[in-house]
């Protein structure tokens, strides 16, 4: 498989894995209790975010995804310091807050090349979307972006599949594609194989960036009966009541797929992501060890039996 694919019909070139940066950057304030930072832990310091940057990129995965909103735009500021001057691909969400309005799109895009300290980005995208946004008038203001250089690449975020084709019937008028859409997709998340996303990705040519590609930390092997995780992860369905004990033979097949490859459960879960060339998983990183576990998920491939076992073991979690 090609380590490098097109994003979408974009002629963007992406590595097959990024990086999720949302809980990078010093939150100051009431950005300390973003769910993010609450759920997964605060930020590890500046020089262990610099090491899972320089170990990411020693793999190839130089893509790096961050949002406006995480930490109150601190994870877009310590993005753009630690890039300055190096050959990578930054894709951002906005808007910065939830009282958005379409008018206000100049502005959002202003204040992230501004934290990120550069000229354009790679890949800005639409984080969710709100009844209170037109569809078609927001892809007119990222139309523009992209023709006037501050934008090389669209795409939208939590869309469902009749949203993605009204963003990327509204882009195709201007000439311009509709290069991904985000949503969470994993093992034990696979909706987006039923709800038409996945589909619809397919027939537009749209690539699928896949958020919480290890299931919060499911799917690492961690966590189980005996061990669950602090914070506010806790509290999410992974780690509660039977869902605990449906997930631990997922889990044990994981392990014994990697036994064949020398890999971790994560990295078999992230690989049967990285299998599907429409499909980019985006896992988090707080740090150099967390990339470089990551990072092995591009030094192997699944054979066709692994990937129908592992297709089997998780069909219940497809509703």
């Amino acid at each position: 498989m090609e380590n490098k694919i097109a994003l979408g019909k974009s002629g963007l070139q992406v590595p097959r894995m990024g990086v999720g940066a949302m809980t990078w950057g010093d939150a100051k304030g009431l950005a300390r209790l973003h769910p993010a930072k609450t759920a997964y832990g605060g930020a590890e310091g500046f020089e262990e975010e610099k090491r899972a940057l320089e170990v990411s990129l020693d793999a190839g995965a130089n893509l790096f995804d961050t949002a406006a909103m995480y930490s109150g735009g601190a994870s877009e500021r310590r993005l753009g310091e630690l890039v300055s001057g190096k050959d990578v691909l930054i894709a951002s969400k906005f808007p910065s807050n939830l009282s958005f309005r379409a008018e206000r799109f100049p502005q959002e895009l202003e204040g992230s090349l501004a934290r990120l300290g550069r000229d354009s980005i790679d890949l800005y995208q639409h984080h969710f979307p709100s009844n209170r946004v037109s569809i078609p008038k927001l892809m007119e203001y990222l139309a523009d972006a992209v023709e006037a250089g501050k934008i090389k690449a669209v795409g939208v975020s939590n869309y469902s599949a009749a949203q993605m084709r009204e963003a990327h019937a509204a882009l195709a008028k201007r000439g311009i594609p509709l290069a991904s859409n985000q949503v969470e997709y994993s093992l034990l998340h696979r909706q987006p194989e039923t709800n038409g996303v996945l589909d619809t990705c397919r027939e537009l040519g749209v690539t699928l960036i896949a958020y919480q590609p290890l299931a919060s930390g499911a799917l690492t092997g961690k966590y189980g009966t005996e061990v669950r995780p602090t914070g506010f992860r806790r509290f999410m369905g992974y780690f509660r009541g039977k869902n605990v004990e449906a997930v631990a033979p997922v889990v044990a097949l994981l392990r014994e797929v990697g036994e064949h490859h020398s890999a971790s459960p994560a990295q078999v879960a992230l690989r049967w992501l990285i299998e599907n060339e429409l499909v980019l998983p985006i896992p988090g990183a707080k740090n150099s060890k967390q990339a470089a576990d990551n990072a092995g998920a591009l030094a192997f491939s699944l054979t066709r039996t692994e990937l129908d076992a592992l297709n089997q073991a998780t069909i219940a979690w497809r509703v």
